[in-house]
This record gives structure tokens, C-alpha cells and sequence, in this order.
């Protein structure tokens, strides 16, 4: 009986295991159901966007103020749900600009092209192929998915321990200190809205990938952003990476960085 008993109990844990963990690894599943891990509705009949190595390919020539880049913010915090606080101690940033010697500290260099000392720069989640802030979280709240080397989020897993905030070599994760829904000017049901104390960030759009839709800054960016799979040879992106010159962010960390920059 007491034998009986005990089998029962491992299969229970098990079990029990098995569900909390299956939402996390599927979160934005890109197959067929109606909801993915975070609540998001997934339009059946749509084919997803699948890469090996999801990456992505910043032309900064098309730029030349920082009024070009505020389209591609705007769409990104618009149906993300990005929260508008008046005290930026608070601020939460998913996509953003930032001066080159900020944005590229290993890069800068006394007589540096005046263009580039002084072109705002569009930073982000770096969706690294050898990410730290995975290893540092204790929950698996944040973690990368096999798939497609995207680096996501389960906010419903995150504790606000903000391991991940300080593993993170690219400061691209945003802390909730306050409830951020009050602040929010037009509620976009195509993402969920977060709560106080977890952690956010870029996560490459996945929301949209799943349904067959390129990133919303990928879209916004009139050509000046590419987006596509770093494993297949024949993308467009790797043909950028072939015909120019690239830079990454802080590249002798060892993360691998998947957000290049033409320069």
C-alpha cells in the first residue's frame, strides 16, 4: 500500500512538472493553437516565419537624426504596450536610441567619422546566441528558444529578482517599479500588458513571427532594417553581411550578439 502510495506521488510530480514547464518551452508556438504561452491570441491558418538563427541587419546610412528613428519606436511601443512614464528612472525600453560611444564603448576612437560620433544609433535585446542573462535567471522566466535563437520572456515565471538585468552586458532589459498599465495610452490586444515587478524586453517580435508578419520595426523602418535567418546562406541578411561592413555591440564578450550594424 505505503509502495502504491509513493508511485503515485512521483507520477503526480511529475506530472504537475510537465505542465508548468511545457507553456515556458512553446511560449509563442508557432503551430495551429489559439493561445501561445503568454495569452496572445495566434490566427490559425496563417504559415509562421521560421529561422534557424533569427537575426537582423541595421543600414545606419539611412538614417540621420534621431527624428528618423521615431517612427520605428513608435510602432514598436505601440503594440507592445510600452508603457509612457513622465519619470524616466522608470522608463521602460524595448527599442531605443543611443550615442555611439554609449551604444559601442570598444568601438570609439579619437578621430572617429563625425557622421557616425554623432548618428543616433537603434539598440535592443541582442537575442545573443550565447546569452548570459538565460544562465543568470533563477526560474527560467527568461530563457532561448532552440528553435529560432530567439531570447524570450515568460513574464508569468519572472519573480523580479532583475538577475537577468544585471547579466545583461547591453543594459536592454526594463524593470516595472510601477504598475504599468495606468500608463499605457492605447491598450494594443495583440500583446499582453505586464504587471509591477517583472522584467521586459525586445523579443524580436515573436508575436508576429508566429502569424506570419515581420517585426513591427523591421516594417517601419522603410528598408532600413532587414530581418531573416543568420543560418541560411541565401537570406538577405547574410548577402548584407557578405557586401558590407558590420559592427556588433561589446563582440569581445563572447555572447554573439544577432543585431549587426552597417556602418
Amino acid at each position: 500500500m505505503e509502495d502504491s502510495r509513493r508511485r503515485f506521488l512521483k507520477l503526480a510530480g511529475v506530472s504537475a512538472l510537465g505542465l508548468t514547464t511545457r507553456p515556458v518551452l512553446n511560449a509563442f508556438a508557432s503551430g495551429g493553437g489559439d493561445e501561445n504561452a503568454h495569452g496572445v491570441e495566434v490566427k490559425k491558418g496563417q504559415d509562421a516565419l521560421k529561422a534557424k538563427q533569427w537575426a537582423m541587419v541595421i543600414d545606419t546610412r539611412e538614417f540621420e537624426s534621431a527624428e528618423d528613428l521615431e517612427p520605428i519606436i513608435e510602432a514598436c511601443d505601440k503594440i507592445h504596450n510600452i508603457p509612457k512614464f513622465e519619470n524616466k528612472n522608470h522608463e521602460i525600453k524595448w527599442i531605443w536610441e543611443e550615442h555611439f560611444h554609449n551604444a559601442f564603448p570598444n568601438q570609439t576612437q579619437r578621430f572617429l567619422d563625425e557622421r557616425i560620433e554623432h548618428l543616433p544609433f537603434l539598440v535592443m535585446c541582442n537575442h545573443c546566441e550565447n546569452p548570459p542573462c538565460c544562465r543568470a535567471c533563477p526560474t527560467q522566466a527568461t530563457f532561448k528558444r532552440k528553435s529560432d535563437g530567439i531570447v524570450l520572456m515568460d513574464f508569468h515565471r519572472c519573480i523580479g529578482c532583475r538577475f537577468c538585468m544585471a547579466a545583461c552586458p547591453y543594459g536592454s532589459r526594463s524593470f516595472n517599479f510601477r504598475d504599468p498599465r495606468p500608463f499605457i495610452e492605447e491598450v494594443s490586444k495583440s500583446f499582453p500588458t505586464r504587471m509591477k515587478g517583472v522584467v521586459e524586453k525586445c523579443n524580436f517580435c515573436a508575436e508576429r513571427l508566429a502569424v506570419g508578419e515581420m517585426p513591427a520595426c523591421v516594417e517601419a523602418s522603410n528598408g532600413a532594417i532587414a530581418f531573416g535567418d543568420l543560418h541560411d546562406p541565401e537570406s538577405e541578411i547574410r548577402e548584407l553581411l557578405r557586401t558590407h561592413y558590420t559592427i556588433r555591440r561589446k563582440q569581445n564578450l563572447g555572447t554573439e550578439p544577432s543585431v549587426y550594424y552597417i556602418v
